[in-house]
């Protein structure tokens, strides 16, 4: 479980598998390596996999009572993704971490080979009021000490004891609080891209995701049937199939993506020091 310097957090991470650079961002509360459980073993064999923890979460320490910001997210993934010297990268976020990556890719567009989001809609509601309700820890001690042990067994050793109960509140409040993308902005995402929800999100009803993989220029939409927000872990077939064949489809685009990039950086590197005899 390495950890990296990056945009002055000490960023907790998991790597997994071999092959092309395929940066995985978790949900509000959890954890990586729990969100994507289910397509772990399967894209390990395709990708290199590297599972970030977002600030707050997990390994990566930071007290909510100093802020929570979406903006700063997406500042610790540029940070993160250059300390590695990734490039250019595939990108895949869920729920807070598909937020996080359509902002970086409305503000790096270039970087990305495909992007794929589950669980997002760029309206702020219903995910203003759904994440009132749902992060509200008084609530959560009371009436779901299940969960709240879960949390407390996520976090409590990389942010101590308790600090979740801060780190929740602040989420929602951001979610009331962050800028939300333009229509011109979504349109830069010029990479292909999936867009993911389930029939029964009550976060995201499916109108607002298909609205989304419209305003993309190279959109795509699934919607799971009979499935709320988790949609990797309630519908994992059905989302390991319509993710494979997306990068299936994709290669191509994203290979050519990933060379442009490349030819880019040559081209900018400065030119060698030649000696003397």
């Amino acid at each position: 479980m390495p950890t990296i310097r990056a945009n002055g957090l000490d960023i907790g991470y998991d790597l997994q598998g071999a092959g092309p650079p395929l940066v995985l961002l978790h949900g509000a509360t959890s954890l990586g390596r729990e969100d994507y459980a289910a397509q772990l073993p399967s894209m390990s064999k395709s990708f290199q996999l590297l599972l970030p923890d977002a600030r707050g979460h997990g390994r990566t320490r930071w007290d909510a009572a100093n802020g929570f910001e979406a903006d700063w997210l997406v500042d610790d993934l540029a940070g993160f993704v250059d300390a590695l010297g990734l490039d250019s990268f595939h990108l895949l976020g869920f729920s807070m971490g598909a937020m996080t990556a359509l902002q970086f890719g409305a503000r790096r567009p270039e970087r990305l080979r495909t992007l794929v989001v589950v669980g997002i809609t760029t309206l702020r509601e219903p995910r203003v009021s759904v994440g009132r309700r749902q992060m509200d820890p008084e609530r959560i001690l009371v009436t779901d000490p299940a969960f709240a042990a879960t949390l407390a067994r996520r976090h409590d050793v990389g942010q101590g004891e308790g600090a979740w109960e801060r780190l929740l509140p602040a989420i929602a409040a951001d979610i009331a609080a962050q800028p939300l993308l333009s229509p011109a902005e979504l349109h830069a995402i010029d990479c292909p891209a999936m867009v993911v929800c389930g029939d029964r999100d009550p976060f995201v009803p499916p109108e607002h995701a298909a609205a989304l993989a419209r305003q993309l220029p190279n959109g795509w939409l699934f919607v799971a049937p009979d499935c709320g927000h988790e949609v990797m872990a309630r519908r994992p077939g059905l989302f390991n199939e319509a993710a494979s064949a997306f990068y299936r489809s994709t290669e191509e685009e994203a290979g050519r993506r990933a060379a442009l990039v490349e030819r880019q950086a040559a081209v900018a590197a400065p030119a060698p020091t030649g000696g003397h005899a």
